[in-house]
């Protein structure tokens, strides 16, 4: 089932604003309750960390930026 483009997009403006802070939050703490590692792993870390949160959202994120497909065009009237 392949959701809509207004759908998709309110989706991706939750993840952004609530999603996206929950998560940083909570790498933040873990890796704040661990021994420090060296700061190129730690680097490393944040990096691929910030990559990682984005894998799943995917299919939502996709063609977000481009104009709604299902909107009516001038064309169209």
């Amino acid at each position: 089932m392949a959701l809509a483009y207004r759908t998709r997009k309110r989706l991706a403006l939750l993840i952004l604003l609530i999603g996206l802070p929950v998560y940083i939050g909570a790498v933040w703490g873990i890796m704040g309750a661990l021994d420090r590692p060296p700061i190129w792993v730690e680097f490393l870390v944040y990096v691929g960390l910030g990559f990682l949160w984005m894998l799943p959202f995917r299919f939502i994120f996709k063609g977000i930026g481009q104009a709604d497909p299902e909107a009516p065009t001038a064309q169209d009237d």
